[in-house]
């Protein structure tokens, strides 16, 4: 009785409260954000917008490709500063093992979704509900959905493949440039792993979804290599930018989690994370 008593103990010795065990708390809530940021971006990706329309500004009628008109870009852009930030946080932190089982863990959910969306577009649709929006400008709801989130699916594997290139890019960049300056120069770690991620991603996705998914399924009208390489040096510049001016939000990042761990402890999880045996 006295050893299981003994056993019991130190079974609850090991169990983690995952509300008080801050350094499991805020994994989850930087997983959380990182993983539900993923999931919208799938969702968002299939619009493209028209940034000076959107914000009330004369056109500036740039040409690039042979493309002129409006600055162009994916919706899924406006979660990038999250993604930028969730993702050097998280390898800061939590090394290559953090981000590897949230990577798997989002190209899983992610998979998920694709199946149950492309189940909902194969369910035969009411006929009211396929009427319903044509005082709207919107003749057939089916066919929206379809093409809509039909496109979605697309984007879906283009993300799958570029995020999972993109990562390892990233991870991989980040401990290099790490191992290089030490715990100095977070912003060059940061920043930089970053820039030689995103421009992996940004044309993968974009060349998946709307160039050689539509002309592989024929759901709907491909983009030409022009226009594909046109919006995506426009992305890939806006997140360039967006990468420099975001870099002192991740100085505080830091300040307010190393607060919050206690700097001994934040100082341990940066040493065992910056490992690459870890």
């Amino acid at each position: 009785m006295e050893q299981e008593s003994a056993g019991n103990n130190a079974l609850k010795n090991r169990i983690v409260d995952v509300l008080e065990h801050r350094p499991t708390f805020l994994f989850i809530l930087l997983a959380g954000f990182f993983i539900a940021n993923a999931l919208v971006a799938e969702f968002i990706g299939v619009k493209i917008f028209a940034l000076e329309d959107t914000m009330g500004w004369e056109r500036f009628n740039f040409n690039l490709f042979g493309q002129s008109g409006a600055l162009q870009f994916s919706a899924g852009v406006l979660l990038w500063p999250i993604v930028f930030l969730m993702t050097d946080v998280i390898n800061e932190y939590y090394g290559k093992r953090g981000i590897r089982l949230l990577s798997f863990l989002a190209v899983g959910l992610i998979t998920y979704a694709f199946f149950m969306i492309f189940a909902a577009i194969q369910l035969a649709p009411a006929d009211w509900w396929v009427e319903q929006n044509v005082s709207k400008g919107v003749p057939d709801m089916q066919r929206a959905f379809s093409v809509v989130l039909g496109q979605g699916l697309m984007i879906i594997v283009g993300s799958l493949i570029a995020f999972l290139v993109a990562q390892l890019v990233d991870v991989m960049s980040f401990h290099q440039i790490k191992e290089a300056t030490g715990e100095k120069m977070i912003w060059l770690r940061a920043t930089g792993s970053t820039l030689i991620s995103q421009l992996v991603d940004s044309f993968v996705v974009l060349a998946v979804a709307f160039k050689l998914g539509p002309e592989l399924v024929g759901n709907v009208e491909p983009w030409s290599w022009a226009q594909l390489l046109a919006v995506g040096t426009v992305q890939y510049t806006y997140k360039f930018i967006m990468a420099i001016i975001l870099t002192p939000l991740i100085y505080l990042a830091h300040y307010f989690i190393d607060n919050y761990l206690g700097h001994e402890r934040a100082a341990a999880m940066k040493a065992r994370a910056g490992s690459w045996d870890n």
